[in-house]
C-alpha cells in the first residue's frame, strides 16, 4: 500500500501593519542634524546672552550653550532615544495585535481542548500580529500532519515543533529591531556625558591659570557650566535604561506567549492520534 509523505511547508511571515524601521542609520543622522541645528539657533541665539560676545548667560538656554559642542551631541543621543521608543511603541503594538494577549492565548488554548481548530483559526484572523502569525503556522502544521501518513507520531509532533520555531524566528527580528541602538545609548549617554564635564572642567582652569588668580566665582561658572553635559548624558542614559527594559520586558512576554501556545498545539495533537507505524 503506498504510503503519503509531506513536510510541512516553510511558513512565510504574515506582514501586517507597521514593522519597525529598518534604516535606522537614517534617523540617527536625522537626530544629529536636528540636535546640532537646535544648539546653534536657539540655544545660541543673542537673546540668551547679555551681550553679543555670548560670554554672559541670562537664561537656561544659554547657560545650556555655554556646555559646549558636547552638548549637541548628548540631544543629538536623547533625540534618538525618543525615536527609537516610539518606533519600538509602534512595533510592539504591531507584534501583539488587536487585543490583549494573555485573553488571546487563553482563548486558543480552550479552542485547542475543545479540538476546534476554526475557531483558533479565527481567532489568529481577528487577533493577528507576531503571536497570531505564529499560532496559525503551528494549525497550519498540524492539519497538514493530520493529512501525512507513513511516519511516526513523534515526527510528526516534532515537524508541528518545528514549523513553531521557524514561524517564531521569523517574528523576532521584528520585536528585537533596534533595541541594540538603545542599549548603546545607555553607555554612550553617560560618557559623553563625562567627557564634556571633563572638557569644561580643562577650560575652566585654564582659563583661570591664565588670569593668575584663583577667582572663585569664575571657577564656580566653569564647574557649572562643565556640569550641564553630565546632567544631559545621565538624563539620556537613564531614559535608554527605562526604554530598553521596557521593551525587553515587553518581548519576553511574547516570547512566553508563543512557547505556551506552541507547547500546546503540540501536546494536543499528541493526545489527539494515536502512533502509527
Amino acid at each position: 500500500m503506498a504510503t503519503t509523505t509531506k513536510t510541512a511547508a516553510s511558513p512565510k511571515k504574515n506582514n501586517q501593519g507597521f514593522q519597525g524601521v529598518r534604516g535606522a542609520f537614517w534617523v540617527i543622522v536625522v537626530c544629529f542634524i536636528i540636535g546640532f541645528t537646535a544648539f546653534y539657533t536657539w540655544f545660541g541665539r543673542e537673546a540668551n546672552f547679555a551681550d553679543a560676545t555670548r560670554e554672559t548667560a541670562i537664561n537656561v538656554w544659554g547657560t545650556i550653550f555655554h556646555g559646549g559642542v558636547i552638548v549637541p551631541v548628548i540631544h543629538s543621543l536623547l533625540l534618538t532615544v525618543v525615536a527609537m521608543s516610539i518606533e519600538r511603541w509602534l512595533a510592539m503594538s504591531t507584534a501583539f495585535g488587536k487585543g490583549s494577549l494573555p485573553k488571546f492565548v487563553a482563548s486558543i488554548k480552550a479552542a485547542l481542548n475543545a479540538n476546534d481548530f476554526a475557531k483558533a483559526q479565527q481567532l489568529c484572523q481577528q487577533q493577528r500580529g507576531s503571536v497570531a502569525n505564529v499560532v496559525s503556522a503551528s494549525l497550519n502544521a498540524y492539519k497538514e500532519m493530520e493529512n501525512t501518513s507513513g511516519i511516526k507520531k513523534a515526527q510528526k509532533v516534532a515537524k508541528i515543533q518545528q514549523a513553531h520555531e521557524e514561524a517564531t524566528q521569523l517574528e523576532m527580528p521584528t520585536l528585537t529591531m533596534n533595541l541594540p541602538i538603545i542599549a548603546s545609548i545607555v553607555t554612550l549617554g553617560t560618557l559623553t556625558g563625562l567627557l564634556g564635564t571633563v572638557v569644561g572642567m580643562i577650560r575652566s582652569f585654564s582659563a583661570l591659570s591664565a588670569g593668575g588668580g584663583a577667582d572663585s566665582a569664575a571657577l564656580s561658572q566653569g564647574i557649572s557650566e562643565a556640569l550641564i553635559n553630565t546632567a544631559f548624558g545621565i538624563g539620556t542614559s537613564w531614559l535608554a535604561v527605562v526604554s530598553y527594559n521596557y521593551y525587553t520586558n515587553k518581548v519576553d512576554k511574547l516570547t512566553f506567549a508563543l512557547d505556551e501556545v506552541g507547547y500546546s498545539i503540540a501536546q494536543t495533537y499528541e493526545a489527539n492520534h494515536n502512533e502509527e507505524a
